[in-house]
């Protein structure tokens, strides 16, 4: 079992930037795949973010391409979200999730472990 718990959600003003965090509890990091979905009010779960197990693949959606930046420290079992010039259309909850292997998915079904969310309010 995997537990994921993300950190570093917050309130910010539009064109402002935050870093989220997600600390994985495996010794086996290096071999899962990390996303972060987010899910904004009133609309269904959707991908925002992945890095591959070994760190060299990274996707993102279209409307955060350019913006947020997707890092993992495997070191410290740990995975960042940068994101820069938010958007009050970025509000949302930001879920981290894992899987084994070395594919990012776009789709939540194919993730096995998922954070609790964290926060992100964007203020106009």
């Amino acid at each position: 079992q995997v537990q994921l718990v993300e950190s570093g959600g917050g309130l910010v003003q539009a064109g402002g930037s935050l870093r989220l965090s997600c600390a994985a509890s495996t010794r086996t990091f290096s071999s899962y795949t990390m996303t972060w979905f987010r899910q904004a009010p009133g609309k269904e779960r959707e991908f925002a973010a992945g890095i591959s197990a070994s760190g060299v693949s990274t996707d993102y959606a279209d409307s955060v391409k350019g913006r947020f930046t997707i890092s993992r420290d495997d070191a410290k079992n740990t995975v960042y979200l940068q994101m820069n010039s938010l958007k009050p259309d970025d509000t949302a909850v930001y879920y981290c999730a894992a899987r084994r292997g070395s594919r990012i998915s776009t789709m939540e079904d194919e993730y096995e472990y998922w954070g609790q969310g964290t926060q992100v309010t964007v203020s106009s």
